[in-house]
């Protein structure tokens, strides 16, 4: 996917609405920054940047749905 943006604004804002830090990534997750950090060492989740670690907000969201699935069928007592 190619991007191209008109100013520094427009790509600042895109930035600001697509990116996220490992600590918004676990809450987004539900999980701790140490288990992201897990999940990026076992090539689960890719960041967008390795330093500081950034991901990519629609990875994010669809990592966030396979976990739930997952907890769904290995977590059922939880619902």
């Amino acid at each position: 996917m190619k991007y191209q943006f008109d100013s520094d604004a427009d790509l600042l804002r895109f930035l600001n609405e697509n990116l996220l830090s490992t600590i918004e990534t676990a809450e987004v997750l539900g999980v701790s920054k140490v288990r992201v950090g897990h999940l990026v060492k076992t090539g689960k989740l890719q960041p967008a940047k390795d330093q500081p670690k950034v991901f990519l907000k629609s990875v994010v969201l669809d990592k966030k749905k396979e976990l739930e699935e997952l907890r769904k069928k290995y977590r059922p007592y939880d619902e």
